[in-house]
Formats: C-alpha cells, structure tokens, sequence
C-alpha cells in the first residue's frame, strides 16, 4: 500500500519550493523546468513526483510533453497551521506593547512628583 505524502513533506525541499513557484502562474513542461536546475533531470522528475503525491501540482501529458500545474490551494493547510501560531506571536507582542506602555505611564508619573 502506498503512502500518500503531506503538504509539510513537499514544501520542506528548497527545490521543490522552487518548483511551485517557477508553475504557480503558468504550467510548465517537465523538461523547461529541469533546465532551471543544476540537477539531473531524473532528480527533478523525483521532485515533481513528490510533488504530485502531495496534491500540490497535477501532471498532465500532451502529446510526448508532461505539464506541470500548481495545485495551490494544498498549501491552505500550511496556511491554518501557520496562522495559529502567527495569532500566538500577536497576542504575546500585543502583550509586552502594552507592559511597555504601563510602564512608560509609571515613569511619567513618578516623574511629575
């Protein structure tokens, strides 16, 4: 049985992030994209498989050609795991400001006196 692939799996690889940004406006073919990369172009059919396995892009031949078409709306997954802790980071910054401010307001009343 096959194991399907995350998200998190996908975007972990520098190449593979690469990849989703060199097809999100337009597909590409397999061939145009290996030429941007200094790898062989079976490692890059490897990425494009991983890929694939994670929903993120759809392969789809025409002809002798394999295209590439980015899948984005995958990443919303990432999206929403990500955000929790972006709430979290807000709400402690949002906290030390107002410390800040509580003892600016201290400072400037001591020294009135």
């Amino acid at each position: 049985m096959k194991t399907r692939r995350d998200v998190y799996q996908a975007i972990a690889d520098p190449t593979r992030r690469a990849i989703i940004n060199m097809i999100a406006t337009q597909p590409h073919n397999v061939n145009t994209i290996a030429a941007n990369f200094d790898v062989t172009r079976q490692a890059i059919s490897l990425h494009i498989q991983i890929l694939a396995d994670c929903g993120l892009i759809n392969v789809k031949r025409h002809g002798r050609d394999r295209f590439c078409e980015a899948r984005l709306d995958q990443l919303g997954e990432v999206s929403a795991w990500i955000d929790q802790y972006r709430q979290h980071w807000e709400s402690k910054l949002d906290n030390l400001e107002n410390y800040v401010v509580q003892l600016k307001n201290e400072r400037n009343g001591k020294h009135k006196k």
